[in-house]
């Protein structure tokens, strides 16, 4: 099924089913980014652990970092 089909039955569905799709898919998109929060999270304590991190109070420093 391709995403123009899915659009296509969503908009024959009744207001209320529609409603639910809306709520399942802000549920989903939630979850989603939780897992990359923490995927992101593990990621970070693990570059902190093999001494990847660079860390600097450093204003210039800092944009640097981001920068590169």
């Amino acid at each position: 099924m391709s995403f123009s089909d899915v659009v296509e039955t969503i908009k024959n569905l009744s207001f209320e089913e529609k409603q639910e799709i809306q709520a399942l898919l802000a549920q989903y998109l939630r979850e989603e980014r939780r897992e990359e929060i923490y995927n992101n999270y593990q990621k970070s304590i693990d570059e902190e652990q093999k001494g990847e991190l660079d860390f600097s109070s450093n204003i210039d420093e800092l944009k640097q970092l981001i920068e590169d």
